[in-house]
């Protein structure tokens, strides 16, 4: 399981939408990427907060990366 997470992490790109195991205190579970390095930063689709993750803390929180044709491009 582990494996597929980390592999789907090398993926990850600018403006793609991630859904997380657990909701954000406003209830929304769904997130826009917005910085990409050692710390991957979030940006909650609901409320607009913004918070940094480690690489590792997001592969265990990551549930699933929407497909591209979800959502739109990042400008």
């Amino acid at each position: 399981m582990g494996g597929i997470i980390r592999l789907m992490l090398t993926d990850l790109q600018l403006g793609d939408i991630v859904r997380l195991r657990k909701p954000h205190p406003c209830g929304n579970y769904t997130w826009r990427v917005v910085r990409l390095g050692a710390d991957i930063g979030l940006e909650c689709l609901k409320c607009s907060r913004r918070v940094l993750l480690p690489r590792r803390e997001l592969a265990r929180r990551l549930k699933a990366i929407l497909p591209r044709e979800n959502h739109e491009t990042p400008i």
